[in-house]
């Protein structure tokens, strides 16, 4: 595969670096319009996409530098090459922060939690697909090897794939990146389409939750093991023991919460709250004019 885009004089441009962004670039974009679907403030959707991501990227360069903090202090020119290096752990405390990083912003800004989670769901499914093309591209998170019943196995031949990522060299693999952003791509799909409609805010919120943990915990099964956190000697590793985690959340979210005498707004599918919005708004220009 790739693992650098292209060349600025002696500046490489790595592929999951720009694929990451394209990624971000779309779920921004895509936020947008989800905003304006459960009627939240774009603009402070955006906001709140913007300050999650550099608490995200800062968290998961602090933790890389406070483990590799020794030799740092030996070679500072290697800072440079942090940005190149990915691991699941990275992932997870990146993925933390940025959570609770929204989170805050989201009670500051006094922004409908469950509303905002529904708009942010099909973005974040988008943003993550696009991030394991780039993986594909780089060799990050790389597949276990594929045998000769496997046509469309991948097989690294870059040295940067090996020295960035630690893929093994003309081996065939799992192209397990691909898996992954399919299951995101869909993901992205069913939620894009169930948003307008759905019964409860919060229940796209907890399919995401639950989709993206099912997703993890499949396509962990063609990953190569190495550097994952085997547990119970190797039957689970640390990925999926997250992605459990994220299914029991989704399936607490999609609990069925005990309805109100009267319907409350939550339980009005997003469709027609703007349908009821503009029957009050008629109602009461008849009145006013009687």
């Amino acid at each position: 595969m790739h693992p650098v885009l292209f060349h600025i004089g002696a500046v490489l441009v790595p592929s999951y670096g720009a694929l990451a962004a394209l990624g971000v670039l779309l779920a921004l974009v895509l936020t947008q319009r989800t905003a304006r679907i459960v009627h939240v403030d774009p603009a402070k959707a955006w906001n709140l996409c913007i300050l999650s991501l550099f608490a995200a990227l800062a968290a998961a360069r602090l933790l890389l530098v406070a483990a590799n903090w020794s030799a740092l202090r030996s070679h500072p020119a290697w800072l440079l090459g942090l940005a190149m290096v990915h691991h699941p752990l990275l992932a997870g405390v990146g993925a933390l922060a940025g959570a609770g990083c929204a989170a805050c912003y989201a009670r500051w800004s006094k922004l409908p939690f469950r509303a905002t989670a529904d708009a942010l769901a099909p973005p974040l499914a988008v943003g993550l697909a696009f991030e394991q093309l780039g993986a594909l591209a780089a060799g990050s998170g790389y597949g276990s090897e594929a045998g000769p019943g496997v046509p469309w196995a991948v097989t690294y031949t870059h040295p940067l794939a090996a020295m960035w990522s630690g893929a093994p060299l003309g081996v065939p693999l799992h192209p397990v990146q691909v898996y992954a952003a399919m299951a995101f791509l869909a993901l992205a799909i069913l939620l894009w389409v169930w948003l307008p409609i759905q019964r409860r805010q919060g229940d796209v919120a907890g399919l995401w939750l639950m989709g993206a943990g099912v997703a993890i915990y499949i396509t962990e099964l063609w990953r190569d093991p190495e550097g994952r956190g085997s547990v119970l000697q190797g039957a689970i590793d640390g990925p999926q023991i997250a992605a459990v985690v994220l299914v029991f959340a989704g399936a607490l979210v999609l609990r069925e919460r005990k309805r109100a005498r009267h319907t409350a707004p939550s339980t009005i599918p997003y469709a027609n709250q703007d349908a009821i919005s503009d029957r009050a708004a008629q109602t009461g220009e008849g009145q006013e004019s009687s």
